[in-house]
């Protein structure tokens, strides 16, 4: 799930069409002019981040999983939820090139009871939050309890520490250069291994008709689909991506916490924001295709080489039952090579939701604290992502895990969190875009009702989950 939120990482060093254009009877300048050609490929990069992003949860521990126990017969869940979600990223990725905003500070302008929508949003994600460290870091401690002495309990706290030494200290850009590298070669090798074991069209077809197996655990499936490319988190850190990565209205210069007011904006600016919308189409088109085929890969990795076996990844052998996904197919190789692609993809993911989370949660509550803050550290935004690091994303979830264990469980309850909250995101975003954007920037009516018919099916998912767990059994 990751969610790898930083920034800085973003943004790009090459700015071959970010010379802005000055408007006439204007002191500041207007939108930079869209890339165009090959230039569109150097400002490709949120996307990607939203990508790898998933690798510790979504594509790794839980479409592997879902492989073991029900082998093809949700395949055509997955690939709803991935092509769904195409729909909402870019209707959130929308509003962030049009605006300049991140969707937090778009949801402070929507009307009712001051800052509803953020406590809607924040209040569920800080038990996502420590559930999704906690079971991250437990399940790469399992990769390190292979190889080396000690409690798992243990290296857990070891892969927090390190990874939250890494985001104080802002030094991480080197390690994330490496993990990125890993998580490719990692991705070639599983669609290699999946390639080798193909098991031909006919099941690949037969999983494509919608079906829901008669013993299906929606406790497996809704985090599952909630993780998917990204949760509901994630899919809002993108905006913060695309708004460091420079794209339309992110690039013009305005007083700080100001959006970009995109209804009077001249026409020849508004058709620039259009062309960076085609961009950003293309990032998002980008990211959900490449998660599509990895995440295709590891479900025939998970049909074909675990589900014979009744080899189901879970809590402490979560590093041991994944290493068989190439272990069975090029030996000791490639399963050590697979361990090791466990711990750096989940440990990876903790060091980006760290920093995601922190980044999150200091701009939720600088916003929320607008109104009454005084000058000095609590009016700085910097001050409190150090806070939500240290406290919500390092010693809560040390404490969550002591006392639970489980990874898996706690990545699972976050999962659903996450899947009965993309209802939400979809379809505050869809009110904002359509309330706070000029006619020539809103989604179409077929992109909008695409994207409310992909809120609905996580909805229904989530709906169906809640009504499992609080129907009486037997």
């Amino acid at each position: 799930m990751s969610d790898k939120a930083g920034p800085e990482r973003a943004v790009g060093t090459s700015e071959p069409s970010r010379r802005p254009t000055e408007r006439r009877g204007e002191a500041s300048p207007g939108v930079a002019e869209p890339p165009r050609g090959w230039q569109r490929l150097v400002w490709l990069g949120p996307g990607f981040l939203w990508m790898v992003s998933a690798a510790g949860s979504g594509e790794l521990l839980f479409t592997p999983r879902v492989g073991a126990l029900y082998g093809y017969a949700l395949l055509w869940a997955l690939i709803a939820a991935v092509v769904l979600k195409w729909f909402i990223n870019r209707e959130i990725g929308r509003f962030a090139v049009c605006t300049g905003a991140t969707l937090l500070d778009g949801f402070k302008q929507l009307p009712g009871p001051r800052h509803w929508a953020l406590w809607l949003i924040l209040v569920p994600q800080l038990l996502v939050a420590v559930s999704t460290i906690a079971g991250l870091a437990g399940s790469a401690a399992t990769a390190l309890a292979l190889v080396l002495p000690g409690d798992v309990r243990l290296w857990m706290i070891a892969a927090v520490l390190a990874s939250t030494t890494l985001v104080l200290w802002g030094r991480y850009q080197g390690v994330e250069r490496a993990a990125t590298a890993l998580a490719v070669a990692l991705a070639l090798a599983a669609l290699a291994a999946a390639v080798s074991v193909f098991p031909g069209p006919g099941p690949i077809a037969a999983g494509l008709l919608p079906q829901v197996p008669a013993d299906v655990n929606y406790g497996e499936v809704l985090p599952w689909l909630g993780f998917m490319l990204s949760g509901a988190a994630g899919m809002m850190w993108y905006s913060y991506w695309v708004q460091a990565k420079g794209y339309g209205a992110a690039a013009v210069r305005r007083p700080t916490d100001q959006s970009l007011r995109p209804a009077e904006l001249n026409t020849e600016d508004r058709g620039r924001l259009r062309g960076w919308l085609v961009q950003m189409t293309l990032d998002n088109t980008v990211a959900v295709v490449g998660t599509l085929l990895v995440t295709l890969a590891f479900l025939i990795l998970g049909t074909e080489l675990l589900r014979p076996q009744g080899l189901v990844p879970e809590e402490e052998r979560v590093a041991e039952v994944l290493g068989q996904l190439l272990g069975g197919v090029w030996g000791p190789i490639g399963f050590w090579f697979m361990v090791l692609g466990v711990f750096i993809g989940f440990w990876d993911t903790v060091l980006s939701d760290q920093d995601g989370f922190g980044r999150l949660f200091a701009n939720g509550t600088r916003i929320l604290l607008r109104p009454v803050e005084s000058s000095g550290r609590f009016a700085d935004e910097a001050f409190w992502q150090r806070v939500y690091v240290v406290v919500l994303v390092t010693l809560l979830p040390i404490a969550l895990y002591l006392l639970m264990g489980e990874p898996v469980g706690l990545l699972k309850l976050a999962g659903a969190i996450e899947a009965a909250h993309i209802p939400v995101v979809t379809g505050l975003t869809l009110y904002l875009n359509h309330r706070l954007l000029p006619a020539d920037l809103r989604p179409s009516w077929p992109v909008f009702a695409a994207t409310l018919l992909a809120g609905l099916f996580f909805a229904i998912f989530a709906t169906v989950y809640v009504i499992g767990l609080v129907a009486p059994t037997g």
